[in-house]
């Protein structure tokens, strides 16, 4: 049986008709809408961003809704792989001392426009100084503009990491490190170094309005921001100077659908072409049917229960490990994931050169875990909350299912968990204030490089920043990633990434849980839809086939 309804108007299609004339701000008639289908792509999203400037965020909601449409990077990935390319910058060179990178901006880039701004010059040097230095110096005009925190940017220990950016002229700027960082490229290509418009930014200032910055993005990505309700819909329109590429569609529309059982039954009704995160039985149902593209991709990520280190009695290392080995992950990778992952033992995974396969096994064993709170002086067992995320990840297809088989698995040593959540901006919030005693959440590595996983999460800066959501801090685990980082030769950055892991797995900050694949549901209609092994959804070379509709 077709799920997609393609060729006629049904009951379903006046709903879709219904839904995009609303996005689009204009009246649901025939006409229109079949102007609207073959000119629009919606976008079946699983949940609000939590900005629209991934410079404050390190949600994949925020990701997704900036990275692919808003704004560029100096350099970003082909889509569909972790290969670097140019994009803003057109070349660099890295000194002998691998401390100064000297970037050549692309000339004749055009930013967007609003009812704020209209731009009077392209792209140039002062616009890359201006974004960095936004996020690195503490004096920046807009370093603190409503109340911003950089996530990324702290957590990596950048504002420690760069001694100076300087404009060598209009279209040169130079990155002066204070030490060689061998993954440093890649992090200049993930979509936490957005290049914002300087000019934009003393406009709003004249006008006093400089609060809408980042709530009215200006970028200079293949799509214009229009508007944003939380929880219902981002609408975008396509930038017509793009200096890449022109896309097919005119309007781009993210349908925010937080319940993956609405979402598909949106996806099914033809109200989107595609359908991010769908749950395991949703694959499934996709797979019988003709009508619908399933795409399937290896991925860099990771799904975690995190405790926090400062809060008793978390901060005993044998509660840590008797928490380890009471919960029974297989069994949540049937019920959870639908055997649709792989059990995760440390933060990197095993499609990373850096893993560390001989490391030993977190295994199942409750009884041993009971023997450790005994040990710790816990015998009767104590209370826990566990925090669950209100939305769906390509990491955590249904993060309340795996908090209450967590919650059964722990009253077999005595401990009651409460489960605990929030709507997601708050619940991010708050765990980065460290509110939280325990949370599952998780990871979609930003770039290809093994750090992507432990500096950003569990680094002493990050600790600091709050992307370290376990808040812990080693010392000698820190000194081994700092190394990793400076140090050039792949077979030595692995053999002290392996260190990091043994440390991480003898002091269990996480319980790791699972690595799984990046899916998305694609209507038949709709071709060269790419997803990155870093999660990103690319609509660079997104068509769509016409189709003659049925009088």
């Amino acid at each position: 049986m077709s799920i997609v309804l393609k060729s006629q108007f049904s009951l379903s299609t006046v709903v879709s008709i219904s839904l995009l004339a609303t996005l689009l701000g204009c009246e649901p008639s025939y006409t229109s809408a079949s102007k609207s289908f073959n000119n629009t792509l919606v976008y079946c999203s699983e949940g609000s961003p939590q900005s629209l400037n991934p410079q404050t965020s390190t949600s994949g909601t925020t990701v997704d809704a900036t990275s692919g449409t808003i704004f560029n990077q100096l350099l970003d990935y082909e889509p569909g792989t972790t290969n670097l390319r140019a994009s803003l910058a057109t070349d660099w060179e890295i000194d002998d001392s691998a401390t100064r990178y000297r970037f050549t901006i692309r000339q004749g880039v055009a930013f967007h426009s609003n009812q704020y701004f209209k731009p009077t010059r392209f792209l140039n040097a002062d616009d890359i100084v201006f974004s960095i230095d936004r996020q690195r110096l503490k004096q920046h005009p807009l370093h603190r503009l409503n109340d911003s925190e950089y996530p990324y940017f702290t957590g990596q220990g950048l504002n420690q990491l760069i001694k100076s950016v300087e404009k060598i002229n209009d279209f040169q700027v130079e990155i002066i490190l204070k030490r060689p960082e061998s993954p440093f490229l890649s992090i200049v290509a993930t979509p936490f170094f957005p290049i914002q418009s300087k000019e934009y930014a003393e406009e709003l200032t004249k006008l006093g309005k400089i609060k809408l910055f980042d709530k009215h993005p200006i970028g200079t990505g293949p799509f214009q921001f229009l508007a944003y309700e939380a929880d219902s819909y981002l609408r975008f329109k396509r930038f017509d100077q793009h200096f890449a590429f022109q896309s097919e569609f005119e309007d781009l529309v993210f349908s925010i659908t937080p319940d993956p059982a609405m979402r598909f039954a949106r996806f099914s009704a033809g109200e989107c072409d595609i359908m991010r995160h769908p749950l395991p039985i949703h694959n499934q149902i996709a797979s019988q049917d003709n009508t619908i593209t399933s795409i399937e991709t290896a991925a860099l990520n990771v799904a975690y229960w995190s405790f926090n280190t400062e809060k008793a009695p978390l901060n005993n290392l044998k509660i840590r490990e008797a928490l380890n080995l009471a919960v029974n992950r297989k069994a949540i990778l049937r019920s959870v994931y639908n055997n649709q992952a792989v059990l995760a033992e440390t933060p990197i995974g095993p499609g990373s050169w850096a893993y560390d396969s001989a490391l030993a096994k977190t295994l199942y064993n409750p009884e041993k875990a009971k023997q450790l709170l005994s040990e710790a002086g816990y015998s009767n067992g104590f209370e826990l909350d566990i925090w669950a995320m209100p939305v769906q990840r390509a990491y955590n297809p249904n993060a309340r299912k795996m908090a209450e088989m967590i919650q059964q698995d722990l009253l077999e040593i005595g401990v009651k968990a409460n489960i605990v959540s929030y709507q997601w901006g708050t619940f991010l919030q708050k765990v980065r204030s460290g509110q939280h005693q325990s949370v599952l959440l998780g990871w979609s590595a930003d770039n290809a490089d093994p750090d992507n996983f432990l500096t950003p999460l569990l680094s002493c800066a990050a600790s600091m920043s709050g992307s370290n959501n376990s808040r812990w801090c080693d010392p000698t685990f820190d000194k081994i990633i700092l190394d990793a980082r400076i140090e050039t030769a792949q077979d030595k950055r692995q053999q002290l990434y392996q260190k990091a892991q043994e440390i991480f797995s003898q002091k269990k900050p996480w319980l790791p849980i699972a690595h799984t694949p990046n899916h998305l549901l694609i209507n038949d209609s709709i071709k060269n839809v790419s997803v990155s092994p870093l999660g990103t959804i690319s609509f660079e070379s997104v068509s769509k086939k016409l189709q003659e509709e049925t009088p």
